[in-house]
């Protein structure tokens, strides 16, 4: 038997694919264009941009954007988990309501929507709780004055009952999906072990469906993010598209501030999509990751390579296969 040490690790040298590094030069070639007109048009006005990013109104506007972001996220999330659940129900009152709610919500565009919570003290003059067909009223209020003295303020209450209960429509049915997706097999076995129907959803279906529902939850939100620039049609006026649209139109120069909107956007959305990063590895665990191996051509070869090292070294395998060998 030859001796083991002798044994030459195979250098495996990959096809080169030219297709794959041609393209790769073309796109890093089109970047360095659309980057060298961006520096270096004087058209993109970069002082104004700089000189006021942080400036009081913008800084201003970008939490009032946040605030509806969150609070409607945070609307659209309840109705969707209620309205996912109400489908699932044996109650067909309840899954005709949810299906109701889903269609209206779902077929009409946002913009028409928000336009008509901007018309609420229009259709209606006073607003009342109470028994329908009774005289009994607990409380009545102004549509126009939710926020007694601050109309901006009521437009802002408008304004997120738009955006969320619009959203709770679209993230019902990703809800919806997420339940579905867990075994029914595991809801049967609960129910056999004495368990109720809440307690199934709460310690069964939801932990499992998370795995399914946060991705596209995350999503959602990014993109509750830039429709918070409709809300204009209510009309409020205090969110991030209108204050700097507003100010370029001041200041008789759009593009910066326009370039000043988008670069908040863009900040805020990397945020929510590092969250949103690290939220779905901790609902994915345990969960194999199916992603393609990111590994460099040099790290590929040096792992092969310590691989078949550590296969010589443990003096598991023959040079020549047909010879017995007995450990």
């Amino acid at each position: 038997m030859a001796n083991r040490d002798n044994i030459e690790v195979i250098d495996a040298v990959p096809v080169r694919n030219w297709g794959r590094l041609i393209s790769a030069i073309v796109v890093a070639i089109v970047a360095v264009m659309i980057l060298n007109a961006l520096i270096t048009n004087p058209n993109w006005h970069w002082t104004i941009v700089w000189d006021n990013l942080f400036r009081k109104e913008v800084l201003r506007a970008v939490l009032w954007t946040l605030a509806l972001t969150v609070g409607a996220m945070v609307l659209g999330i309840t109705m969707a988990v209620t309205m996912a659940i109400m489908r699932r129900s044996t109650n067909p009152v309840l899954r005709w309501v949810a299906t109701a709610y889903i269609w209206f919500f779902r077929g009409t565009p946002i913009y028409t929507q928000l336009i008509f919570w901007g018309l609420v003290g229009t259709l209606y003059s006073t607003i009342t709780f109470g028994i329908p067909w009774t005289d009994i009223e607990f409380f009545t209020m102004n549509p126009n004055r939710l926020v007694p003295g601050d109309l901006q303020r009521t437009m802002f209450i408008y304004a997120l009952l738009g955006l969320g209960l619009n959203e709770g429509a679209y993230l019902s049915e990703i809800v919806r999906s997420g339940l579905n997706s867990v075994d029914a097999g595991q809801e049967e076995a609960a129910k056999a072990l004495g368990m109720s129907r809440s307690q199934v959803l709460r310690r069964i279906v939801f932990p499992q469906a998370m795995r399914v529902i946060i991705p596209p939850t995350g999503n959602e939100t990014i993109s509750m993010l830039k429709t918070t620039s409709l809300v204009s049609a209510v009309p409020f006026t205090l969110d991030l598209t209108y204050v700097t649209n507003a100010l370029g139109f001041a200041s008789l120069r759009s593009i910066p501030w326009l370039l000043i909107a988008v670069i908040w956007y863009l900040v805020i959305t990397s945020i929510l999509m590092v969250g949103q990063h690290y939220i779905e590895k901790y609902y994915g665990k345990g969960v194999k990751d199916g992603n393609i191996d990111r590994l460099s051509r040099r790290g590929k070869s040096k792992q092969r390579k310590s691989r078949q090292a550590a296969i010589n070294a443990s003096g598991t395998t023959q040079i020549d296969p047909f010879i017995e060998h007995t450990p």
